[in-house]
């Protein structure tokens, strides 16, 4: 049976790169790419992937996805709030780029540079209402040193972000617990298979 996920955001092209990539050999999962900016760089990108797109306004959000069962619904940079009426339709889950409960809400990165942090990261939680923070799934760090840049620390969360939110796609549509050796697997899958002996599982 084929597994349905919708990647929603505003302008994070990013991640959808990354889920694309992840799954590109896996034919039994369908991606679509839904944004509320009709420019947007990610439905851009979509259609150089040959992926399914949407502009979707935010109001037609609740009737979209009742319309359509995606098995999940993975939400990265997404500029508009989401109704409970709209949450209870899919299952969502939130990218949110800090460890939380710390740094939560808007301008999470420059708020956690400035505040003199030495470790940040990434936190990707379950929503089910409006409030949007729920059970947290995965969380993985990023380090401040006293010469990071806050450039540096922004491509280090993306690249972190990029790693870990298609493994925890994965591992919920196989209906299993994400597990920090998910991530050492799938390195191991993506070159191949592993002997034992890789830098990716010491």
């Amino acid at each position: 049976m084929t597994k349905k996920i919708a990647i929603l955001t505003s302008n994070n092209s990013k991640i959808l790169e990354a889920v694309t990539e992840y799954f590109k050999d896996n034919k039994d999962v369908e991606i679509t790419c839904l944004s509320d900016s009709v420019d947007s760089e990610p439905l851009k990108k979509a259609q150089e992937l040959s992926i399914k797109n949407r502009y979707l306004p935010n109001e037609e959000n609740t009737q979209y996805f009742g319309a359509n069962n995606f098995d999940i619904v993975a939400i990265a940079d997404y500029e508009q709030e989401i109704s409970t009426s709209t949450i209870e339709c899919s299952k969502f889950i939130n990218l949110h780029p800090s460890l939380l409960p710390a740094f939560e809400g808007k301008d999470s990165l420059q708020r956690a540079y400035t505040s003199g942090v030495k470790v940040s990261g990434i936190t990707i939680h379950h929503v089910t209402d409006e409030n949007f923070y729920d059970k947290i799934i995965a969380q993985y760090p990023v380090l401040i040193g006293l010469t990071t840049h806050f450039g540096e620390f922004c491509a280090e969360i993306d690249t972190v972000s990029a790693k870990v939110y298609p493994v925890v796609i994965d591992t919920l549509l196989n209906d299993k617990v994400f597990d920090f050796q998910d991530l050492f697997k799938s390195s191991c899958h993506k070159s191949g298979g592993c002997s034992g002996n890789c830098d990716n599982c010491h």
